[in-house]
């Protein structure tokens, strides 16, 4: 989603390279390249001019120590301006009393219903929670079916009820989350094509009606610098705790992200990032900025694994590493973990020095995954523990097990051996990461 933004940068930041200190004169052609790649990813004009002001006034006024190297300096300034701009502090939701109440709003086409659905599914994975979700958008023909279709992928609750009282629903919902233990309650609103009268009066009548913990407004990102007036108009009517950018893994610039906080003081409390049901990621402003300048997203990474690999089975797998044992059925293992965490293209556009190794365009074939899946799991548990057993018979055997060429199965037999020898190096510390 800031690809395109953090190339520009990262070529700005280049300029200053090899320069003996920072000066007006070797930061200026830098600074109108930010200014550039600014303006190109949306982001608003006066929000680029208050930026690029402060990050110019803050390098030249910078002492640079012996230890650093200017380039260093002026992307920590970059960064740390960035991380302003981004909000500074992630803002969570309200997971600590008895029941909260979180009220989803938006126009029509924003991802509103499927939101609802990552966000239980979010709750339930981290905080185990039991959520609720409610169905109160009355109006959009099939808006009840999708909730609950998607209620029954996650196999979480859907409250409905044939009312056209949106506060009659509510009441109804609450009364049947006490009854069934439910500990959470989502509240899925109608939409409108535009902020309208009618629209503000019925989400008013829940905001009157019901302690309401959260209010949260879902905001497709592709809209653009659109996406400030609707947050000023619900903001206006509704006093919003935060906002949901969805579609932030499609082709948006991604600028919009960059102005939300400091043109609206409302928030970004998580961004969609795909279009699974898990799709949703909590917006962290720091781990924003350090994916922008390529310098990675580790603890989003770690997060992802956590509840997939345990810290034991992590610890194991590096024991077998530094001492040669780690074997196929480890290998195997270790594939469908990461089947779990979604497409694995995702996972690396995360690492640090993704753009400079291409990694960030790089996708992944599932059915080449799905190919070395079909030729470990033709090998029987012994051979998976001794490759080194599988001569031209056995190749052949596995090969005409799995559908594939014995040249494939070899091809995959040297792979592996190559990735355990590195593996074996990065983990005994003699052998330092390519970023």
């Amino acid at each position: 989603m800031f690809d395109y933004l953090g190339d520009r940068l990262s070529n700005a930041i280049k300029n200053i390279k090899g320069m003996g200190k920072i000066t007006e004169e070797n930061i200026s052609g830098a600074i109108r390249e930010i200014r550039m790649a600014l303006l190109e990813a949306d982001v608003n004009y006066q929000v680029v001019k208050e930026f690029t002001d402060i990050v110019k006034e803050k390098a030249l006024g910078a002492d640079v120590a012996k230890s650093l190297k200017p380039d260093e300096v002026f992307i920590g300034i970059v960064k740390d301006e960035l991380v302003k701009l981004l909000g500074e502090n992630a803002a969570s939701i309200e997971t600590n009393k008895k029941m909260p109440m979180l009220m989803l709003v938006g126009l029509q086409g924003s991802g509103k219903t499927t939101t609802a659905g990552k966000l239980a599914n979010y709750l339930r994975k981290k905080y185990h929670k039991k959520p609720l979700l409610v169905a109160c958008d009355i109006y959009r023909p099939a808006a009840v079916e999708q909730l609950e279709v998607i209620g029954k992928q996650l196999n979480i609750d859907v409250f409905k009820k044939d009312s056209k009282d949106v506060v009659d629903i509510v009441n109804s919902a609450v009364e049947y989350a006490k009854e069934n233990h439910h500990d959470y309650i989502i509240i899925d609103t109608a939409g409108r094509l535009q902020v309208d009268e009618k629209l503000m009066e019925e989400l008013k009548q829940i905001e009157n009606n019901f302690p309401l913990d959260e209010k949260i407004l879902v905001v497709d990102a592709m809209i653009g610098q659109d996406a400030i007036n609707v947050i000023n108009g619900f903001n206006d009517n509704l006093q919003l705790t935060g906002a949901i950018l969805t579609k932030m893994d499609s082709n948006t610039k991604g600028g919009v992200a960059l102005c939300v906080r400091h043109l609206t003081n409302v928030p970004i409390k998580f961004i969609g990032d795909s279009e699974k049901l898990d799709g949703l990621s909590e917006f962290n402003p720091e781990r924003m900025a350090e994916r922008i300048l390529d310098m990675g997203d580790i603890l989003s990474i770690a997060e992802k694994v956590d509840g997939i690999i345990s810290e034991e089975d992590a610890k194991n797998e590096m024991a077998k590493l530094r001492k040669g044992k780690y074997d196929l059925e480890d290998f195997l293992n270790n594939l469908h973990q990461i089947k779990k965490l979604g497409p694995l293209e995702n996972i690396l556009k995360m690492m640090p020095g993704a753009r400079k190794m291409g990694l960030n365009n790089m996708n992944i074939d599932p059915k080449q995954v799905a190919h070395v899946e079909a030729i470990v799991t033709s090998m029987t548990p012994y051979e998976r523990k001794h490759p080194e057993i599988l001569k031209a018979d056995r190749k052949k055997r596995i090969a005409k097990g799995s559908g594939r060429s014995v040249e494939e199965v070899n091809a995959l037999l040297n792979q592996f051996e190559s990735m355990k020898k590195m593996m074996k190096e990065f983990s005994n510390g003699n052998m330092k990461l390519p970023f």
